[in-house]
């Protein structure tokens, strides 16, 4: 299925004429159910609603460090760990809200871990960008450096010859120009490797264009010819057109063992960064982003085909921000670490010892 996307793209070239996933909403809706679509649309709602308000708390001066929010993406992670499982190894970046909460991470938790408080994700020292679930390795604050280490797992995989695992793993658009990410990719080729490496392409790396960025376009469809391996285009903001992809490459890989490259193409809805004030878009190309909004085509969705009405909706929607106030409340209460403590778990060598010159 070709076809173009029309974002919030800046108009500098010709649109890129992407070969989507070939999928229907319906039929997938029904293969799904409504149980997990609703489940579905809950977590979509939880993720946009954190982000929200942890917006708010870092612009209040409660969150420190960088703040990268998830908005306008939440279809491509939702789809892929529910078509997927949480069983696997999963590795991102740090615009990893999202993920650490579908593989288990409480709202208190997470947080707890921005505004950097003992009872967080990481006791209050990794903050925003560094959040961990059992099977998820981590955010990393490192464009393209959380790759190899991805790549890694899916190589553990298969020396254990867990055939019914692979690794999973996240990165935007802006890391495909990074040497780590080349080399993972060849080395996940030439070894059988049954790692998925998915692009998030936001269409915006930091403030540069994907199109001044990077030499080839679709990404991943160019990409994988260079390395002999499968390759997908999904729409990022279509909950339906992400599942059926994910689904499909998964149970591929199971067969082959092979690696895979998949382009997930969506928009993000704030800046690279909260302190990001995204002068490099018009207002009117936020607001046509914006129409394509993954949570509105999954609620409409779901409304036309009677799974849903919007009283139903504003009701979930309203308890997954109570879950999110009251996750506040408790990263608010809770206390600050102990200056006392701030060695400990550092890996180096004591002064003077065994390692000290090495």
């Amino acid at each position: 299925m070709s076809a173009t996307l029309e974002l919030g793209r800046p108009k500098m070239k010709k649109e890129t004429k992407y070969n989507f996933f070939p999928s229907d909403r319906k039929k997938v809706a029904e293969q799904i159910q409504k149980p997990i679509l609703v489940q579905a649309l809950k977590q979509m709602l939880l993720i946009r609603n954190f982000e929200l308000r942890g917006e708010a708390a870092y612009q209040q001066g409660k969150v420190g460090g960088f703040y990268h929010s998830y908005m306008g993406q939440e279809a491509i992670q939702v789809g892929c760990v529910l078509a997927c499982g949480r069983k696997h190894w999963y590795t991102t970046t740090y615009r990893c809200h999202a993920l650490a909460a579908l593989m288990g991470a409480t709202p208190n938790e997470m947080m707890a871990e921005l505004y950097g408080r003992t009872t967080g994700n990481a006791q209050g020292r990794g903050g925003s960008m560094h959040l961990y679930a059992e099977h998820m390795l981590g955010g990393y604050g490192i464009v393209g450096g959380h790759v190899p280490v991805a790549t890694g797992a899916a190589f553990s995989v298969k020396y254990q010859n867990q055939k019914d695992l692979i690794s999973i793993c996240f990165m935007g658009e802006g890391a495909v120009v990074q040497g780590a990410v080349h080399e993972s990719l060849n080395l996940a080729a030439l070894w059988s490797l049954p790692c998925m490496y998915v692009i998030e392409n936001n269409l915006w790396g930091m403030g540069t264009a994907v199109s001044r960025a990077v030499a080839v376009e679709p990404i991943a469809e160019s990409m994988a010819k260079a390395y002999g391996i499968q390759s997908y285009t999904l729409n990022g903001m279509d909950f339906f057109n992400c599942y059926a992809g994910f689904q499909h490459a998964y149970r591929e890989m199971l067969q082959t063992g092979r690696p895979v490259l998949i382009e997930a193409v969506a928009e993000r809805f704030r800046g690279h960064s909260i302190s990001d004030p995204a002068v490099y878009r018009t207002k009117e190309e936020l607001q046509k982003a914006m129409e394509h909004d993954p949570i509105l085509i999954l609620k409409t969705t779901l409304i036309e085909m009677g799974m849903l009405t919007e009283e139903e909706f504003k009701e979930l929607d309203k308890q997954q921000k109570e879950l999110v106030l009251a996750a506040m409340k408790f990263a608010e209460e809770s206390p600050w670490p102990d200056p006392i403590i701030l060695e400990q778990g550092v890996f180096a060598p004591e002064e003077g010892g065994p390692n000290a010159n090495r």
